[in-house]
């Protein structure tokens, strides 16, 4: 174990060099040697990461010296760093201001009052949605630094913008338009350090993972509770982008690939849009990162990080997360990850060439992406999925890194050792939850009260269509009724997380005045059904909108209910059998206030409301 201690005290040297000759590796006997075999040490943390080769790629080109017009900060400083917010937004200013093709919108303020800016790219110069809209052309939309330390995307899409706009690939947008929002998470991006990401090479400053409140942005699709989703849900509403595309770095295992990216799964929500990007996208995808250099991959996470062996997970996504909201609300939606292990330059040149490619694909088969949104939106199958079970899927052949294991005198357990050595680990087992497990039939009609007016408000963001009722209307309708509630023990995303035994009870009712009548036959009605379905994982009611359905307010005093109960006894035969029934059960039968509460439960005086759901279903 001198390998962790010898590390650990050389790194506060290696802080102090710019750069270091040779990857330094330990031998057997602890001593270091130098080997030319692996990269030079970049970044602080090189000496506790795993090995990597140097790379080079055709990609390389793409950069422009330090000293020429229009490098970006990231090419004038080494490669290796990432300007801050400040300087981000002054050199795409200066940007803007020299074309007629970009223009720049704050789509919102932060919680710590930053602007969160987006470039609209078109060859009309379009400045308001509008604008964009009558080109008739598809619009591709790129978020970076959701998660503000895996900022590869940002010094990507600025080297590409300059490219279109001051370089030689203004046709680009011949045929489709380019949104860019260089930072979402910008307060987090303010919290910068060089300590921040210790797996990630680079850059030399890296943001924060979750925003100013330490929520994380990739968790808060479906609930919104923060404002940079508010804005982010707002703008895709306004500019209806056709193509949503948001970069991360991955955590995680080593492994060849430098890009690896991913989407909804074809037994989603969305599946003409899947056959699209398995036709048409991801083929030309990784065509053109294969020419430049790269290693393109599917979206990757093992089953076991220390034990390739068990195999590859293949996921799909909750309407939490960017990707899986995409599929929900009928959006395309691409997650990139790129590899944290290997160097800054090499993945913000993997982006580049990812979104170059991008905007010559979505050009080239844009009218076929339309064709496969419009289906999507307005399939309205009869059957919804609300969860899904893992099953295997079919095998792949992964280009891994080798490794070993070895016991740790500090933890006590075995710890994975990455040799940096590629090795071919064919037909691994991939495990998926692709298989539907609870379903609903799909109501026509959801009706939320008027005093739910956080639910309201959340669901009018996402853009669901929705009316309110200025009469009384009388329905058939069905509610949820729950019984032991289980609350999580620890707050999520700055939630107390809930999942009941549900009960449907059918019945007719007259709706007052203010009730919101949701449709579900629109083209967010999928979206719809999976935030107000109970049993769906991100549901306001799983999230915990409707807590407070779970609290009692109202009780009645044992002196008052052993008169009623021995009248409700003497008058109502039946109830005197079930009572006779229930004291068969000896916990029952020897707990006088679950007795009490027995009648009380039956009683007129109980509660209406306990533990139902308010909001109602209607076929």
């Amino acid at each position: 174990m001198r390998r962790v201690l010898l590390a650990s005290c050389i790194i506060n040297s290696l802080i102090s060099f710019s750069s270091v000759a040779t990857q330094i590796t330990p031998t057997s006997a602890g001593s270091l040697q130098l080997s030319s075999e692996f990269a030079k040490p970049v970044f602080i943390n090189d000496v506790i990461l795993p090995p990597i080769k140097p790379w080079s790629g055709s990609s390389e080109t793409l950069l422009r010296s330090a000293d020429q017009s229009w490098s970006t900060p990231f090419e004038q400083n080494g490669l290796t760093t990432s300007p801050n917010y400040d300087e981000t937004h002054q050199w795409i200013t200066n940007l803007v201001d020299n074309s007629e093709l970009l223009t720049q919108v704050s789509i919102g303020k932060s919680p710590q009052g930053r602007d969160i800016w987006m470039v609209v790219a078109s060859e009309t110069g379009a400045t308001t949605a509008a604008e964009l809209s009558q080109s008739n052309k598809p619009t591709v939309l790129v978020q970076a630094g959701i998660h503000s330390g895996e900022i590869d995307g940002k010094d990507a899409g600025m080297m590409l913008l300059r490219d279109i706009t001051q370089g030689n690939k203004e046709q680009l947008l011949d045929k489709v338009n380019l949104l860019f929002v260089p930072i979402l998470s910008v307060d987090a991006h303010e919290r910068s350090s060089e300590f921040n990401r210790v797996n990630q090479r680079g850059p030399v400053d890296m943001g924060w993972r979750t925003n100013a409140r330490n929520l994380n942005l990739n968790r808060d699709y479906a609930k919104l509770d923060t404002l940079e989703l508010q804005h982010m849900i707002r703008a895709i509403n306004i500019w209806q982008p056709d193509l949503y595309i948001d970069v991360h770095v991955t955590d995680g295992i080593d492994y060849q690939y430098d890009v690896t990216f991913g989407y909804n799964v074809k037994e989603g929500y969305s599946p003409a849009s899947f056959e699209w990007l398995e036709t048409y996208y991801r083929p030309e995808i990784e065509s053109a990162l294969s020419a430049q250099g790269h290693i393109p991959g599917k979206l990757i996470f093992a089953i076991d990080n220390t034990d390739l062996s068990k195999g590859l997970s293949y996921w799909n996504p909750s309407p939490r997360f960017s990707n899986g909201y995409g599929d929900a609300r009928h959006l395309p939606t691409i997650l990139i990850e790129n590899h944290s292990l290997k160097p800054f330059k090499q993945r913000v040149l993997g982006t580049y060439v990812m979104l170059e490619q991008t905007l010559k694909t979505v050009a080239k088969h844009g009218t076929k992406l339309k064709a496969a949104i419009y289906e999507d939106k307005y399939q309205h199958p009869q059957r919804i999925p609300l969860t899904w079970e893992t099953v295997e899927q079919p095998g792949w052949d992964f280009k891994g890194i080798g490794y070993s294991l070895e016991q740790s005198e500090i933890s006590g357990n075995e710890v994975v050792r990455w040799d940096g050595q590629p090795k071919l680990y064919p037909n691994l087992t991939v495990m998926g939850n692709t298989q539907p497990a609870i379903n609903t039939l799909r109501p026509k009609y959801y009706y939320v009260p008027a005093q739910w007016q956080q639910v309201i408000e959340r669901l009018s963001i996402h853009g669901v269509r929705m009316t309110t009722l200025t009469k009384a209307k009388t329905v058939k309708v069905a509610q949820y009724q729950f019984s032991n509630p289980v609350f999580n023990a620890k707050d999520y995303e700055g939630r107390q997380r809930v999942n009941a035994t549900s009960n449907k009870v059918k019945f007719e009712t007259t709706l007052p005045v203010g009730t919101v009548e949701i449709s579900t036959n629109q083209p967010l009605g999928d979206l719809a059904i999976l935030l107000l379905e109970p049993q769906s994982a991100d549901s306001f009611f799983q999230w915990g909108f409707f807590n407070s359905i779970f609290t009692r307010t109202e009780y009645i005093e044992d002196y008052a209910v052993e008169p009623m109960a021995a009248t409700m006894l003497a008058e109502n035969e039946a109830l005197a059998s079930e009572f006779a029934l229930a004291l068969k059960d000896e916990d029952f039968a020897n707990d006088p206030k679950a007795r009490l509460r027995w009648f009380y439960e039956r009683s007129p005086y109980y509660d209406n409301q306990y533990m139902k759901y308010p909001v109602l279903r209607s076929n």
